[in-house]
């Protein structure tokens, strides 16, 4: 804004001391032929600057190609009309104050200075040859005039450079605030991608695995003829699927039906015991599972009642399917800073060095390295005990005071 106002000003200026000139000539010349040649070359000389000046405004707003060749041309168009007039009459060196600002912002540093001194030699000798003697108000106000016409280009030269890095800067930080929310917009996709992942293992996967399992017992007990067990197994079949489409209908809707409270966290896990047992009996690998819990239940933040949740249906999943126990204990106990599961089996164990990091190329694995990155965002921890031979202990604990404070 303030470039602008100093161009505007400057175009103004040469407007106004131009007409000023004439004036002057008109009312001091007494010849008319010189009347007539000063109002010729003034209005040559304004026609000209105002096509300057158009032309300049257009390449600013990006409708003209660049004019910087042109414009010297330009530049000394306008000199040779001003020293002409300059020639004719002393009033026009007032010119030379806006024509020094020009030669500042259109040529190079060294020879806009070459060029302000020599104008400035043109004003004093225009009044020394006017007035026939050399005075020093005719030299000193020239010179003076042409030092403050250079800070002044300085100046605007200064504002200038120091508009164009402004711009410059302001550029590079809205495509780096770009690239910014890009990158957030990768991560929150892949961390959404990934707890999406984890809910449908804990979920989907888990139920779908489980009527796998029912239903091929089912199919081999209709193959013996055993029709009773078979029909007892179709309707484990559709009990499982009625609560896995339960948990989906809460996923989709992406409510906790774990955050109800540390009493109804108690009870889903009682029924997913019974459950599990039910599942297990059903598809030929029955083994009891049984529910404790341990101290005064405490109301729990939605996110840690989800995570031991989780643990429980991942845990129980994995003894119902790999474990080959007669026997399984699902432990939920309440400290004064933590809570805990614990799930035990008397299986065949296995040997923790075995267990993957992450998940595998294949897809498996991922039940364990989901719910220790559940567990990881609450502070949490989860520790497997565990032998060839000697079953297995899946240890989950999470701070309370950690988890509440994530909330």
């Amino acid at each position: 804004m303030v470039l602008r106002v100093l161009r505007v000003g400057l175009h103004v200026g040469f407007a106004a001391l131009l007409g000023v000139g004439l004036i002057r000539v008109l009312l001091s010349e007494p010849s008319m032929a010189r009347r007539i040649t000063a109002i010729a070359l003034t209005a040559l000389l304004a026609a000209l600057y105002l096509a300057g000046t158009i032309q300049e405004k257009r390449h600013s707003a990006g409708r003209a190609p660049s004019t910087v060749r042109w414009a010297k041309w330009w530049l000394a168009g306008v000199v040779v009309l001003w020293l002409v007039l300059l020639y004719l009459h002393a009033d026009y060196s007032w010119l030379a104050f806006p024509l020094f600002f020009l030669h500042l912002h259109i040529l190079g540093h060294r020879h806009s200075l070459f060029a302000v001194a020599m104008l400035t030699a043109a004003v004093v000798a225009a009044g020394w040859y006017h007035s026939g003697s050399l005075a020093l108000p005719q030299v000193l106000g020239p010179v003076v005039g042409a030092i403050f016409a250079v800070i002044m280009g300085m100046a605007y030269r200064a504002l200038y450079t120091e508009g164009v890095n402004q711009r410059l800067a302001l550029d590079e930080l809205r495509a780096t605030r770009a690239a910014l929310a890009e990158e957030q917009h990768r991560a929150g996709t892949l961390a959404e991608r990934t707890r999406l992942a984890r809910e449908i293992h804990d979920t989907l996967a888990q139920g779908l695995s489980s009527i796998v399992l029912v239903s091929r017992s089912a199919s081999a007990a209709l193959a013996a003829g055993d029709t009773q067990a078979a029909a007892e197994r179709l309707e484990t079949i559709g009990a499982t699927a009625s609560e896995n489409l339960a948990e989906a209908r809460d996923f989709v809707a992406d409510l906790s039906s774990a955050g109800d409270g540390a009493r109804s966290l108690a009870g889903r896990l009682r029924r997913l015991c019974a459950s599990t047992e039910r599942t297990a009996v059903a598809a030929g690998r029955g083994f009891d599972v049984a529910f404790r819990q341990d101290g005064t239940a405490t109301p729990l933040p939605a996110e840690v009642a989800a995570a031991l949740w989780r643990a429980a249906q991942s845990g129980l999943a994995n003894v119902a399917a790999h474990a080959h126990a007669s026997r399984a204990v699902l432990s939920l106990g309440y400290l004064p800073d933590a809570v805990t599961l614990d799930i035990f089996d008397d299986g065949d164990g296995m040997d923790t060095g075995d267990i993957p990091a992450k998940p595998r190329a294949d897809g498996t694995g991922y039940g364990l390295a989901g719910l220790r990155e559940r567990l990881g965002l609450l502070g949490g921890s989860l520790e497997i005990e565990s032998a060839p031979g000697e079953g297995t202990v899946l240890a989950v604990r999470i701070p309370l005071t950690t988890a509440e404070s994530s909330l």
